[in-house]
């Protein structure tokens, strides 16, 4: 039997299903482009949670806020091409809470530190220190590897698979 992989984007994929020998309420299925589709613009949507680490699902849409975090981020994209600008924190500038990003009020007034232009399949440092914005031309989606935190939108029931959806 053949097997063809097919990535999926925001324009075209399938949901897809799962099948288990198990009670589906213990098990977390959903897929990152109907989540992106039902998002707005840079809301950090949580898919994946262990303990305190989760991986959020970001729809980059135009031009973002800053952000930062009290510890190192990882950026996937997965559709699209997004860019990330990074301007490096005063001390008393780096977010003393205990995870995930949060959104500051305004560009920090430290010193460019560059950008980064990434596209499907790239993956992306969001260093500690740093704060960073995301921009995009056209819409694109990424997964962000953090802490939960601040910005951490949790909607288990409206995005899991609960298999009562219909096909």
């Amino acid at each position: 039997m053949a097997y063809q992989t097919r990535t999926g984007s925001l324009d075209a994929y399938e949901k897809g299903v799962i099948e288990l020998d198990d009670d589906l309420r213990k098990y977390a299925f959903s897929n990152i482009f109907e989540v992106a589709n039902a998002s707005q613009p840079f809301e950090r949507v949580a898919v994946v949670q262990n303990l305190e680490y989760t991986a959020e699902v970001v729809r980059s849409e135009g031009e973002s806020g800053w952000y930062a975090a009290p510890h190192d981020e990882f950026a996937i994209v997965m559709d699209g091409e997004i860019t990330f600008h990074f301007v490096k924190l005063e001390d008393d500038q780096v977010p003393s809470h205990e995870g995930g990003a949060v959104r500051l009020g305004a560009k920090p007034n430290g010193p460019n530190m560059g950008r980064v232009t990434a596209r499907r399949g790239h993956q992306v440092l969001l260093p500690k220190g740093a704060a960073y914005q995301i921009t995009s031309a056209s819409p694109a989606v990424a997964i962000l590897q953090t802490c939960d935190g601040p910005e951490t939108v949790k909607r288990w029931s409206e995005i899991c698979v609960t298999g009562k959806e219909k096909a």
